[in-house]
């Protein structure tokens, strides 16, 4: 072959491949798709209004003897029962910690047996009460542990003797509150309520007092706060 066929033949070759150099430039790029965009799961807070149900169990504390004197010495048993009701609240959570204030009311079947001859109410009727209290405790992501207290209210009976007075008092007490979902959470709660009284029999002295204790199971509903 002679030089000049084998130079041209290379010529040929160098501009083939410059022209498919150029055209693949010319085609667009492709590129990887691109990944999928993932939203990351909110972290639950406790921060919120919430309102829910509750129903337990109340007993009366006052139940010690009575001497009247002249008459004799009577005792007045301490009786326990239903209590259930409803609650409305906002708490608010700063790092693990968690403040809030809840009121709820209350329908009691508590109160006193006695055996004072028909001398006293014997205790037996429907009773009610209400708080309106702070709380505060410590968040475990979805736990909290928590104490309360505050204002209490309401006509419930000491066993001695009914009151259709409204009376005022304190309760203080605690408990544990879990959230199953962000909205639904159930919690176990214990009061002490201590409630004044007006004592209309000044012969029996140091019963001006209703103390009753309570042990109750809630549901709330809190509205999302994200």
């Amino acid at each position: 072959m002679s030089n000049g066929l084998k130079a041209l033949l290379t010529g040929l070759a160098v501009a083939t491949a410059l022209g498919t150099a150029a055209h693949a430039a010319d085609l667009p790029m492709r590129s990887a798709p691109p990944a999928p965009i993932v939203a990351a799961a909110p972290v639950f807070t406790w921060t919120g209004f919430y309102v829910g149900v509750n129903a337990g169990y109340g007993w009366n504390t006052n139940d010690d003897d009575v001497v009247i004197p002249g008459v004799g010495t009577f005792e007045a048993d301490d009786e326990g029962g239903f209590v259930g009701g409803g609650q409305v609240g906002y708490n608010y959570q700063i790092g693990s910690f968690v403040l809030g204030l809840e009121t709820d009311i209350q329908y009691a079947d508590i109160g006193g047996d006695n055996d004072f001859g028909g001398i006293l109410d014997d205790g037996d009727s429907d009773s009610w009460f209400g708080t309106v209290r702070a709380r505060a405790g410590v968040a475990l992501d979805r736990a909290l542990i928590y104490v309360t207290g505050g204002l209490a209210y309401g006509e419930v009976n000491n066993g001695f003797y009914t009151s259709d007075d409204v009376s005022v008092g304190w309760t203080l007490g605690g408990g544990v509150e879990y959230a199953f979902t962000n909205n639904l959470t159930a919690k176990v709660e214990g009061l002490y309520v201590n409630l004044e009284q007006d004592d209309d029999l000044p012969v029996i002295a140091g019963r001006d007092e209703t103390e009753f204790g309570v042990v109750r199971a809630g549901l709330n509903y809190k509205f999302s706060s994200y």
